[in-house]
C-alpha cells in the first residue's frame, strides 16, 4: 500500500490504515483465550489501555487509524503476537512495507503503565488488540468484547512481510485467497477491506492524471492534485472523504459512488460476490457494526500464541525482553 494514502473507517487501512501466508488460529490456541483472562491477575487492564488510547487520541486524531492498521500488519504476518512492534535491522518493522506504520508509542505507553500495576502479566500482543478495539469505539464504532490471553512472539523477520502483503492490484479472487489463508471469509474481506498506485499515470510534463475508469473523475483529479509525483510521505488522503474522522459505514456508499481510494477497494463493487455485501452494508450502519464486531474478533485471533508458545515481553520494541 502506498504510504501516502490512508484511511480510518471501516478497515485496516486507515488514515494512516493498510493491508496484507501463515497458519492462522488453531482450535487449541483459540480455546485458551477468554474475555476474563486477566480478571484476577490484572483486573484494570482494559481501563488502563483505553485511557492511554483516549489520551493519545486527544492529542493526535490520526491515532485510531494508525492503531487499527498496526494491528492488521501484526496479525497478517506472524499472527497476532506483537512481532510488528519489535525494532531493529531485519525485523518486520524495518521492512519498507511497514515504513508508514504509526502508533507504536501508544502501545509502549500502555505497556509501561501495565508493568507498573501488573508486572510481567499483560502481553504486548493483547495491548495492541485492545488499543485497536478501543480506537474504533472512540471514533464512533461499536464496542467489541474480545478474548485475551495472547502471548508475545520472539521472532520478527522482515523476510516474512512481503510474501504476505496484499498487493494493490489484486483481483477479488486474489484477495479472497489471501484472506482465506488466514481463516477469513468473503464477508470478512468486504468488512475489513482496503489499497492506489496504478490508478493514476504520469504525463510527459510530469503531471499526474487518472488512469482508472472505475474512479469518479472529479474525485480522481482531487487525489492527483493532493498526491503529486514526488510528494512527501507525510502527505495523506482520507479513504473516506465524507466522514473521515468517524468510524461508520459511509465507506461503502463511497465505493458505490466510485470514490474508493484504493484499487482493491473498487474491485469490491465490480464483482457480484462482494458487491451485494457492499450494498447491504451501505444501507445499514447497524448491520455494518454487527459484521465488524465478528470480523474484528476473527482478525484478532489469527495465529495467536498461548501457553508455552510465546513470552510476556517487558518492552514491546524488544524481542528478547
Amino acid at each position: 500500500m502506498d504510504p501516502k494514502l490512508v484511511r480510518l473507517p471501516p478497515f485496516i487501512l486507515v488514515s494512516t490504515f493498510t493491508l496484507v501466508l501463515l497458519p492462522f488460529l488453531s482450535p487449541p490456541a483459540a480455546s485458551q483465550l477468554s474475555s476474563g483472562f486477566y480478571s484476577s491477575s490484572c483486573p484494570d487492564v482494559e481501563v488502563l489501555v483505553k485511557d492511554t488510547v483516549r489520551s493519545a487520541y486527544e492529542i493526535d486524531s490520526t491515532i485510531p487509524a494508525k492503531l487499527l492498521r498496526l494491528l492488521f500488519h501484526d496479525c497478517i504476518v506472524e499472527g497476532c503476537d506483537g512481532s510488528v512492534l519489535v525494532e531493529g535491522n531485519g525485523t518486520e518493522r524495518s521492512d519498507p512495507a511497514n515504513k508508514s506504520l504509526g502508533g507504536f508509542y501508544v502501545v509502549e505507553s500502555a505497556k509501561r503503565l501495565l508493568e507498573f500495576w501488573c508486572p510481567g502479566t499483560v502481553s504486548c500482543a493483547d495491548i495492541l488488540v485492545l488499543a485497536a478495539r478501543d480506537a474504533v469505539e472512540l471514533t464512533g464504532g461499536p464496542s467489541v468484547e474480545i478474548p485475551l490471553g495472547r502471548r508475545d512472539g520472539v521472532v520478527s523477520s522482515a523476510a516474512s512481510v512481503r510474501p504476505n502483503m496484499v498487493d494493490t492490484t489484486f483481483t477479488v479472487d486474489q484477495l479472497a485467497q489471501r484472506f482465506s489463508s488466514k481463516g477469513l471469509s468473503m464477508d470478512d474481506l468486504v468488512v475489513l477491506s482496503g489499497n492506489p498506485p496504478d490508478r493514476f499515470k504520469q504525463n510527459a510534463d510530469g503531471t499526474v492524471v487518472p488512469a482508472d475508469a472505475s474512479l469518479e473523475r472529479n474525485y480522481a483529479m482531487q487525489l492527483a492534485r493532493k498526491c503529486p509525483v514526488g510528494a512527501s510521505d507525510s502527505v495523506t488522503a482520507s479513504n473516506d472523504p465524507v466522514t473521515p474522522s468517524m468510524f461508520d459505514n459511509q465507506y461503502y456508499g463511497n465505493l458505490l459512488a466510485k470514490k474508493g481510494l484504493f484499487q482493491s477497494d473498487s474491485v469490491l463493487t465490480a464483482d457480484a460476490r462482494t458487491k451485494s455485501k457492499v450494498e447491504a452494508l451501505s444501507r445499514s450502519q447497524d448491520a455494518f457494526f454487527a459484521s465488524w464486531a465478528k470480523s474484528f474478533v476473527k482478525l484478532s485471533t489469527i495465529g495467536v500464541k498461548t501457553g508455552n508458545e510465546g513470552v510476556i515481553r517487558l518492552f514491546c520494541a524488544s524481542a528478547t525482553g
